[in-house]
């Protein structure tokens, strides 16, 4: 969803460096994988194409923090009467 983001912290020899990738449009959202010693973070649209990506070395990520947009509750919904009772 927009607003989804994914935080990458890199050790960068004496410092570290931070990288953000963010589903920047509506129905876009944040993927990570971690393969053959890469971790690739990727912006994809609903039909599952990827839109940007970002490949960092495995043995140098030191932190990989998502994010996600807070989801409505619908639990509240569900628990109301659909209507009220006539008898009462």
């Amino acid at each position: 969803m927009k607003g989804d983001r994914v935080e990458i912290v890199v050790d960068a020899g004496d410092t570290t460096r931070t990288y953000e990738v963010v589903a920047s449009r509506a129905g876009r959202r944040v993927e990570t994988a971690v393969r053959r010693g890469v971790v690739e973070v990727s912006e994809v649209t609903r039909s599952g194409s990827v839109v940007r990506t970002a490949r960092f070395m495995a043995t140098r990520v030191l932190a990989l923090v998502e994010q996600p947009v807070p989801r409505e509750d619908t639990s509240e919904v569900m628990a109301r009467p659909l209507r009220e009772d006539p008898e009462t």
